[in-house]
């Protein structure tokens, strides 16, 4: 009688723990972050595998849709920043699942007044209309840092983003005390057959 109780506990143990795997094979995650006057969405799967021709829709703070497109073939989707500073992008993968990312867009202008930013452009016609062999102001200087910081630490902040979805959900934690009593199980009965 013990033996059936201790074998019906650890059937009930694995099946929990087989259960609790294909759920998280299947969540998706998406993650975003501005480039630029881009923003560049990433959308996978727990498993790593990336989400192909999945609906991306992107809303304001006052739920209203901005755009919308479908992943490429790498997961990936980008599109020109709009005029609201707050994202909200939802995405629809395969069967139904679904993320949400917000994005809270920074001040590309950095509190300087509109007459005082310069784009690259005004910049090397400035210094081509002066004949001056070699002109930078401050502005000048940032612009060219703050080009050159956003290209090289996107990867960098792609990574701190994919790292920071990484959350306990509670299939997870189902799955953690599914274990323990599975082990437990395990020992239980070992420990009842030496007797």
């Amino acid at each position: 009688m013990k033996n059936k109780s201790y074998l019906i506990f650890i059937f009930i143990s694995l099946s929990l723990i087989i259960t609790t795997i294909p759920v998280f094979a299947h969540k998706v995650n998406i993650f975003a972050c501005e480039e630029g006057n881009e923003v560049y969405t990433e959308s996978y799967f727990n498993d790593g595998k990336k989400c192909i021709h999945s609906k991306i829709e992107v809303f304001n703070d006052k739920e209203i849709k901005l755009t919308e497109g479908l992943t490429d073939d790498k997961g990936i989707f980008i599109f020109s920043i709009p005029e609201s500073t707050y994202l909200k992008i939802v995405l629809t993968a395969s069967a139904g699942h679904r993320a949400e990312y917000i994005l809270e867009l920074g001040d590309s202008g950095e509190g300087l007044p509109d007459s005082e930013i310069e784009t690259k452009e005004m910049i090397s016609e400035k210094i081509l209309n002066e004949n001056v062999a070699f002109y930078t102001s401050k502005n000048e200087i940032s612009l060219i840092i703050n080009e050159a910081l956003d290209e090289k630490l996107s990867p960098i902040l792609r990574e701190i983003k994919k790292s920071q979805e990484d959350d306990i959900s509670f299939s997870e934690i189902i799955g953690g005390i599914g274990y323990i009593f599975g082990i437990f199980g395990i020992i239980a009965y070992f420990l009842s057959r030496k007797k």
